[in-house]
């Protein structure tokens, strides 16, 4: 996989793991809970949910591209459809939402155990990669541009949520971003529709 092109897939990638949401809604819950051991455990466990969905996405979008390609089109169609739907969704939601967690008592196995179920028990993340993956996915893509691209989402995802949880971990944070919730949200919500916009135009590259 080109350079430039890995770094479109990790800027869509950056732009999906930040946008607001029960993932975020997660990290935070646990990470104001449970301080930054439980926070950074919930992420990492995240993390893996996402990359289970993004190696079948992976695999399951290279058999559909080659013997189904008008049902691939409608497919990421689809993905694009939910993209814009999410994109809109966080320019109304205002301040409300993943910024407002509240502080319950949590241990890191909670948090392990929640961090995989959130992930997995939201089948929607198929139609997200399905959206996002179509873009850089081929039929004829070696195992090794597969592995990375699924080890890319991995690590974003993760990364960004353990930044979040040891950046919460300082109590002046959270009120910052509780105050400019409104911009995250707007902002998020217009990159997530210039996404969907993306996917309809057709693959990168």
């Amino acid at each position: 996989m080109p350079f430039t092109l890995w770094l479109s897939l990790a800027a869509i990638c950056a732009m999906g793991a930040m946008s607001p949401g029960p993932s975020l809604a997660l990290v935070l819950r646990h990470t104001l809970g449970g301080g930054r051991g439980p926070g950074v455990t919930a992420a990492l466990f995240h993390a893996l949910g996402v990359g289970f969905y993004a190696l079948l996405t992976v695999w399951g979008l290279g058999a559909v591209i080659v013997r189904f390609p008008l049902l691939f089109q409608l497919i990421t169609w689809v993905g694009a459809a939910y993209l814009a739907w999410l994109g809109i969704k966080a320019l109304r939601a205002g301040k409300a939402g993943a910024m407002q967690p509240g502080r319950v008592a949590t241990s890191g196995a909670q948090a392990a155990r929640e961090g995989v179920l959130v992930a997995l028990g939201n089948p929607k993340l198929i139609l997200f990669f399905v959206a996002l993956l179509s873009q850089f996915v081929s039929p004829d893509m070696s195992t090794t541009a597969k592995a990375i691209i699924v080890a890319t989402a991995m690590i974003i995802d993760g990364g960004w949520y353990v930044v979040v949880a040891v950046a919460l971990s300082h109590s002046r944070v959270l009120p910052w971003l509780q105050h400019r919730a409104h911009w995250i949200n707007r902002i998020t919500g217009v990159l997530l529709i210039a996404l969907a916009l993306r996917v309809v135009l057709g693959p990168l590259g």
